[in-house]
């Protein structure tokens, strides 16, 4: 009985993500989020418990996948095509050409063709998933950013334009070119060369994991003091931080 546990976490994961899924079509993206939220946070501990109750298998490896592709994968993508396509309609001084924001009903159903862009971070996010699961190094720490920390730096930009919103963050989150970019930059990251560490602890000894430790408790303080816009600067801090002790990670 106790190996269906992990499972059924995961599951929740997967519902979380196709409830967020429901908020994100209609989009209201503070829902999105708060769902997403939920889903990462049993995304992680549906692997610890597994860990614990020493019931690891290859069909939850495969199911975790399978969940994150919905909850950290269509989430998102879905998210930059609604930020993409509500930019297009609020060009501000930096106009692009009108036929971009061209809308193609298709039975019924308004599309437009250049916000779907944003589904790269989903076919990116399925080509990461499908290589993880396939990589045997990658126990002890990541290549390339995790979809779930992608998912936060994407969905970090509808929180703050809406809890910490000023003009120059409208100007900067509402702009077609930066949307595109962030696009192409999360999609690199997610299928880069580049080792992160996991936030995986082998045992609670600080000096062993002191990396962990002070990453962390930086990431809480930028929380505090930045709310909503510390999110991107973690994600980048984490990055820098991989980068830097990269003769560690292993």
């Amino acid at each position: 009985m106790k190996r269906h546990i992990p499972n059924l976490v995961t599951g929740l994961n997967l519902l979380s993500g196709c409830v967020a899924i429901l908020f994100a079509v209609q989009g209201h993206y503070v829902g999105a989020a708060l769902f997403v939220g939920i889903g990462v946070f049993f995304d992680f501990f549906d692997g610890l418990l597994a860990r614990k109750l020493n019931v690891q298998s290859n069909l939850g490896i495969q199911l975790d996948s399978l969940a994150d592709l919905v909850t950290s994968g269509v989430v998102p993508g879905l998210v930059m095509y609604g930020l993409i396509s509500k930019a297009l309609g609020n060009q501000g001084i930096f106009v692009i050409d009108e036929g971009w924001n061209a809308t193609v009903n298709w039975v019924g159903v308004k599309i437009i063709p250049i916000a779907l862009v944003g589904f790269l971070i989903t076919l990116s996010s399925a080509y990461r998933l499908a290589k993880f699961n396939l990589d045997e190094d990658q126990q002890s720490y990541f290549k390339g950013l995790p979809t779930p920390a992608n998912t936060l730096l994407i969905l970090s930009i509808p929180l703050i334009l809406h809890f910490q919103f000023s003009i120059t963050v409208s100007n900067l989150f509402s702009n077609v070119w930066f949307l595109i970019g962030v696009t192409f930059l999360s999609s690199y990251l997610l299928n880069s060369d580049i080792k992160l560490f996991a936030l995986k602890f082998k045992s609670w000894s600080f000096k062993s994991n002191i990396t962990r430790y002070l990453f962390l408790l930086a990431s809480v303080v930028l929380l505090i003091v930045f709310h909503f816009i510390a999110i991107p600067i973690i994600i980048i801090l984490y990055i820098l931080v991989s980068i830097f002790t990269q003769k560690q990670i292993s």
